[in-house]
Parts: C-alpha cells; structure tokens; sequence
C-alpha cells in the first residue's frame, strides 16, 4: 500500500497556509459568535448548493435553509464542524418557521444554570429563539411561536423583520437589534433598525421597539460594547444615486456609537467594505465583531470559497481579521479584508483526542453525523488529505498515532505527513475492512518532534470511498 502511486487531491477556497475562508468543506454565512469555556462558536446561515433540472448549479435562492451550522476553534485556524442545528420545519426544533436565517447567539446564567439562546430569522417575516443548556444543543423551543412579529409594538414599519443581533449587558439585562430593508422613497434614513429590550427570561420582550435612525441602513444588525460605548453596525444599502458627504458608500459595513443600549445614536462612518472589493465577487456585507483573549475580530462573509470552485451564485462563506478599536475618539479602524486570516493564537495539542471534523485545511472531503453525535470527516476517495496548522509534538516527540475508522470496503492507509500533503512521512496506518460500528487502529511513528503543520494522507483503492474517520490522536 505504501507504493501506491497516488495523485494527490488540492486544496481549493481555503489554501495553506491562509487562514481564510475558515472552512472550505461547506458553505456558511452571516456569522455570529459565542465565546464559552475558552472557545469560539460560530452559528452560520447553512447555505448549499441548489441544483438546475439540468444538474448546474443555480442562484442561491435562500428559500430552502432551514438549518445553522456551528463550527469552534480555539486558536482561530483549525475549526471543529459540529454539524447543524435543524433549526425551523417538520424536521425542527420551531416546527412553525419554515426558514431559520441570520443567527444569534446568547449566554446567560438563569437560576444558576448556563443557558444559551439561539436567534434567528424566519426569512424576513419574523425572528424566533431556540433555547439550549449548551453552545451546541440539544436544542427545544422554548415558546412555540415567533419572538418578535409585525404585531410587536414598535415593529410595525420594519421591512424586512429579520438579522437579530443580541447585547447582555453588565447589569444583566438583555437587548435585541434587529430589521431592515428600504421603504420606497426612504434610500437614505429607512427607519428600519429597531432595538428592543429582552425580558430576564430571554425569551420574551419588555415595551416597545425603538428606531434606530441608521443612514442608508439595508439589514444585518451588529452589537457591542467597548470601553462603555455601545456600537451598532450594519451593512448600507445598494442606493445608486448620490449620496450626501458623509454618508457610507453602498454595501459597505457602517457603525453608530450611543452611550445607553437604546440610544440616542450617532453615526460614525464605515469599517469594511463590500466583499467585492477585496476578492472580486460582490453580494450582501454580513458581519459579527466579538472579542476572544483580549484581541477583537470581525467575522463576515464573502463568496471566496464558491468563486474558487467556479460557482459564485450566492453560497457564502465565513471569514476572520482583526478590528481595532481607537480609544482617542471612539472609533473603529478601517479593517481590510484577506484571504492570509488571523494569527493562530496557540498551538494544535496532538495528544488530546480530536474529532476528525478538527480541520485546518483539506482537499475532497466532506462530513457527516455520526451516532455519538459528532462528525465524521467522510466522502474520502485515493489521494484525498485534511490538514491541522502548528501541531505541537514537544521536544521528545510522539511515539505512536491511533483513530476510530468505520466503514472501510477495503484495505487502505492513513499517512502522516508534516507541512505539506508530500512532506516527510512519520508513519502509516494499515487500514482493515471494517463495517458501521468501527474499530480502532494504532501504529508506530517517528521523527514527529516540536511545531509543525500536521497532514493525515488517505491512500486507497482507486474509484471507492475508503472509509469513515472519526477520530485520531497522538501518544508521547
């Protein structure tokens, strides 16, 4: 097996060693963050493909996402893919909603207890809450209905009723941001953001919504507090015509400062333009700013990842840079938008077991559930690899790998391979038949010592899927 001649699948949208888009292995857009237990969560609207009679990809339409996706990190380049949360439809958790766009995520201590809850949208027509005892579930509906309708006092006039951004603030009371769209005639002040105070049970709403006078507002709320000013940002909208000075330039993300949750605002200016600009292929701007090990960051999305595949039609894929905030004036730097990401801010632990949807980079995988809960990395033909970045081994090195396989027809191998997909090769694993309830294979290494990027190779028979990997790790 080791002489296998094998052609070695590339990596395409996220390419080593850039850090952007975070994953490539599937869609996600309009970001949101959770920072919990020293990990980023990041709920993600599940765009997929959407297929012509003809079998050619079509314009994302939208009207069939009824899920979120999740991905985690801990040092912000190899993400964790938990799946997705079947969100909204006979299939959901909010059996009413028939899409689940654009969410939110909050954590709360309730009665001593952590409690998360998850916002989001029913296309535009209203916003619902999922609630959870974890950042990734399970998930129940805690009231059987939409949160916020048009019926909600202050909610009326909101075009589009959807993008919730959510604030627990230090005093422990609770705030929603949300709405969008463009009344006829109305291009430059909408009148379509409101904020609205959350009731202490998170799941219910205090008073009346409040406009939020945003210039050229088109949609996707964004909320966050710094230094004790709160900021709201949102994406401007598409308005061709000319623009007062001062105003933000279309589809671009603009920010307003308040000293209270509910406002007054004023508006400051724009911190990232439309995604086009930096990478060639245009679309909505959506974004989150959260704060993780003192260091802030803006996730936002951009269709890299489907224009590297050749089909920029919509499906939208989740980004990272940094933001800097100027404490002299209370602004925001203008952040530039890169396919090179963040830093990773601490090294990859080998000798901790990983899910093998752990992924810094891969080429010609793909993931699935599995019975325990987690994923599985899956669809793995001859030459197929996935790729963790800054694995440190420490100075005495590993001396043994192991991983959970299920589902192998036939005989194949797992190499192990540092910093490059055919760089220097600290061991195979043999690979038996296996059926659905797996096994557990182990093997000898060597010359795996200190920080590198780490590449586990699938070798096989050609023209077959090889197998199902659960798991792996590392023994010193």
């Amino acid at each position: 097996m080791e002489d296998l001649q094998v052609k070695l699948a590339s990596a395409v949208g996220k390419v080593p060693p850039q850090g952007n888009p975070l994953v490539s292995h599937k869609f996600g857009a309009d970001p949101y963050a959770l920072v919990y237990d020293d990990r980023v969560y990041l709920y993600m609207t599940n765009d997929v493909l959407e297929y012509s009679e003809d079998g050619s990809v079509k314009e994302n339409t939208y009207s069939n996402i009824n899920k979120i996706g999740v991905i985690s990190s801990a040092d912000l380049v190899n993400w964790t893919d938990h799946g997705v949360i079947n969100v909204a439809g006979a299939e959901g958790a909010a059996k009413w909603a028939t899409q689940s766009w654009a969410p939110a995520i909050a954590h709360k201590v309730i009665n001593g207890q952590d409690k998360f809850f998850l916002y989001f949208a029913n296309n535009a027509s209203g916003i619902g809450v999922l609630e959870g005892d974890s950042p990734t579930g399970p998930w129940k509906d805690p009231i059987g209905k939409a949160l916020i309708l048009r019926s909600t006092p202050g909610v009326e006039k909101v075009t589009w009723l959807f993008d919730p951004a959510v604030l627990v603030d230090d005093d422990g009371k609770a705030y929603i941001y949300f709405g969008g769209g463009v009344p006829d005639g109305k291009d430059e002040r909408p009148d379509t953001a409101r904020v609205m105070q959350l009731g202490d049970d998170m799941t219910s709403v205090v008073g009346e919504a409040q406009v939020i006078p945003a210039p050229y507002m088109f949609e996707d709320a964004g909320i966050n507090k710094y230094n004790g000013t709160y900021y709201f940002t949102y994406c401007s909208n598409f308005y061709t015509g000319v623009r007062p000075e001062g105003s933000p330039p279309a589809g671009e993300i603009a920010y307003m400062t308040s000293e209270s949750p509910m406002g007054p605002w004023t508006y400051r200016g724009t911190i990232l333009k439309n995604p086009g600009h930096f990478f060639g292929v245009g679309g909505n701007n959506h974004h989150v700013i959260f704060e993780y090990k003192n260091i802030w960051y803006i996730a936002y999305h951009a269709q890299t990842l489907s224009k590297a595949m050749g089909v920029p039609m919509g499906y939208r894929s989740t980004q990272l840079n940094e933001v800097k905030f100027q404490d002299a004036d209370q602004s925001i730097q203008e952040i530039t938008a890169t396919y090179e990401g963040v830093p990773q801010i601490q090294s990859f632990n080998p000798y901790e077991r990983a899910e093998a949807a752990t992924i810094g980079w891969n080429a010609g995988i793909a993931t699935e559930a599995s019975s325990d809960g987690s994923l599985a990395v899956t669809d793995i033909d001859n030459g197929d690899w996935i790729a963790l970045s800054k694995v440190d081994f420490g100075s005495n090195g590993a001396s043994r790998f192991a991983a959970s396989v299920s589902e192998a027809g036939s005989a194949a191998v797992i190499e192990m391979r540092l910093d490059a997909a055919d760089g220097k090769l600290i061991g195979t694993l043999q690979i038996q038949e296996t059926g659905a309830e797996g096994a557990e294979f182990q093997t000898e290494v060597s010359g795996a010592e200190n920080v590198h990027d780490l590449y586990l190779v699938f070798k096989g028979q050609p023209d077959s899927k090889l197998f199902k990997l659960h798991s792996w790790q590392f023994v010193q």
